[in-house]
């Protein structure tokens, strides 16, 4: 089961003002209570910077020996997401 509901009653405030600054962040005119003038463009924008400032993707590459055939090497790369 889904739901938007905030879990902690007291993380609202915070919410609300993560959710203000990746406004700021993103160039999109917020207002406090429904914000029913935004394109579909601009409200994407701003949930779309929020995960990204919560959940940053990290991608590692490195090169290693491949272990079948002798001398070649194989560039091997990670993705990694690093929650703050």
């Amino acid at each position: 089961m889904r739901n938007n509901q905030i879990n902690v009653p007291e993380a609202k405030q915070a919410m609300e003002q993560f959710k203000m600054q990746a406004a700021q962040e993103v160039g999109v005119n917020l207002t406090n209570g429904y914000n029913g003038h935004l394109t579909s463009r601009e409200a994407g924008s701003v949930g779309g910077q929020m995960v990204k400032n919560n959940c940053p993707i990290r991608t590692f590459r490195y090169d290693r020996r491949n272990r079948i055939a002798m001398g070649h090497i194989l560039t091997v790369q990670y993705i990694a997401t690093i929650t703050v």
